[in-house]
């Protein structure tokens, strides 16, 4: 079986690569040669994708990025507590 982090855990870390994904965009804005900052970017992106699958798999998606094609006609989403409500898997 496998050990999910909590939701509460999940958001934090959804919100903080976030924040470092669009910081780093700000600044490539203006340093688009900077490597370092690139490989920062694609970095921190890597990881916000992962985080966001891990939380669609457990929790649900939180992004219409993470929803399942296999849906079909019917939104499941709505009958889950939504990220800023209590609960877990």
């Amino acid at each position: 079986m496998k050990n999910f982090p909590s939701r509460k855990e999940l958001l934090n870390h959804i919100n903080a690569v976030s924040f470092a994904v669009n910081d780093i965009q700000l600044y490539l804005d203006t340093h688009p040669d900077d490597e370092e900052a690139l490989a920062f970017f694609h970095k921190y992106k890597e990881q916000r994708i992962k985080a966001l699958e891990e939380y669609a798999a457990c929790y649900g998606p939180l992004t219409i990025d993470s929803t399942d094609e296999s849906c079909g006609d019917r939104w499941n989403w709505i009958n889950e507590p939504w990220p800023w409500q209590e609960g877990g898997c």
